[in-house]
């Protein structure tokens, strides 16, 4: 088990740029899958990005692919999404996620170890 501690959330107005951070402390990081999910009020947890152990294989849900990317410095023990290009339909709490896999999964329900979340609000 790790403890996720997520950063970079905010307001940023439509067209702008974020880069959401997550620290991992706890465990070995370079044993997890490391996940992005978001929720937005009213809707069920989505998938948005995953990236493989050593950082080889990273997966998109299709309306982020070209805006959205994810990173992770194993050696500082944090994980990356950096977001550009916002729209308001982005708008959401972002959380990040581990599992411990060789592989990656979009399924909320694979990953055990989660952060608080972080709140980030795109104005149109």
């Amino acid at each position: 088990q790790v403890q996720l501690v997520e950063s970079g959330g905010g307001l940023v107005q439509t067209g702008g740029s974020l880069r959401l951070s997550c620290s991992v402390s706890g465990g070995t990081v370079s044993d997890y899958t490391m996940g992005w999910f978001r929720q937005a009020p009213g809707k069920e947890r989505e998938f948005v990005a995953a990236i493989s152990r050593l950082g080889f294989n990273t997966n998109y849900l299709d309306s982020v692919k070209g805006r959205f990317a994810i990173s992770r410095d194993n050696a500082k023990n944090m994980m990356y999404l950096q977001m550009n290009s916002l729209k308001p339909e982005d708008t959401a709490v972002y959380y990040c996620a581990a599992l411990r896999s060789y592989t990656i999964s979009r399924a909320v329900r694979d990953y055990a170890d989660w952060g608080q979340g972080t709140q980030v609000t795109v104005s149109s």
